[in-house]
């Protein structure tokens, strides 16, 4: 399986209530419509989130296939230009990155239908070769991560070697996807010495601060 990751903010005239109802609606009918499409989920930035200015992004999309032939086919379909027309209308322009991904699952728990999700935005560390960056995070801090109590799960993203080949170098090195029972949990992950040891790996590997938003998944497909 290959995931595309789509990292987007908010069109500027749209308040976060409208945005996000506009997204897990009317555009998730088009997405969904996608040939080859195997999973899709809307993760939307909590709107608490909010009340100390505008978060790093306003969610984050995950869609699934099968193998890159999966995503090169949908290139000149219908479905997808229809899916690309429509985000005009919510999205700001400019302000949509996308990553191709391989997943590496860290901690295989559960997700809570009511729990939170913590994304944080990696890049690695400007002298760190990729090879190095990726076995560090996955080998090294991953087990780090996984420690913390609370975290009832966690997948590592990385962003494709092959992405690193283009003309354009990725916009990120990756996600780190948290998942946690709930708000109370995730509070009570930063009070623990398995999250200090965690934080503390950080600096060898990635540029700090990270950026981070809390969300809540919905699963379209």
């Amino acid at each position: 399986m290959i995931k595309l990751v789509s990292i987007i903010k908010r069109r500027a005239d749209l308040q976060p209530e409208e945005f996000q109802d506009y997204w897990r609606t009317t555009h998730a009918d088009l997405v969904r419509k996608l040939p080859g499409l195997r999973r899709y989920v809307q993760c939307h930035t909590l709107l608490g989130g909010y009340r100390k200015g505008e978060p790093a992004a306003d969610g984050v999309a995950e869609l699934w296939f099968d193998n890159s032939d999966a995503l090169r086919a949908l290139h000149g379909s219908v479905a997808l230009q229809k899916v690309e027309d429509d985000q005009q209308a919510f999205i700001e322009p400019g302000e949509h990155r996308q990553l191709f991904i391989m997943e590496h699952v860290i901690k295989d728990g559960p997700t809570h239908a009511e729990g939170v999700k913590n994304i944080e935005l990696v890049k690695r560390k400007p002298d760190m070769a990729i090879d190095d960056f990726q076995h560090h995070w996955r080998v090294v801090h991953g087990p780090l991560g996984a420690a913390i109590p609370t975290v009832s799960r966690y997948v590592q993203n990385h962003t494709t070697r092959a992405a690193y080949d283009r003309h354009e170098p990725p916009p990120l090195d990756g996600l780190a996807l948290t998942w946690f029972r709930d708000i109370d949990a995730m509070r009570e992950s930063a009070r623990t010495h398995e999250y200090a040891v965690t934080r503390a790996d950080e600096s060898n590997f990635v540029t700090e601060p990270l950026d981070f938003i809390i969300t809540r998944e919905h699963v379209i497909v």
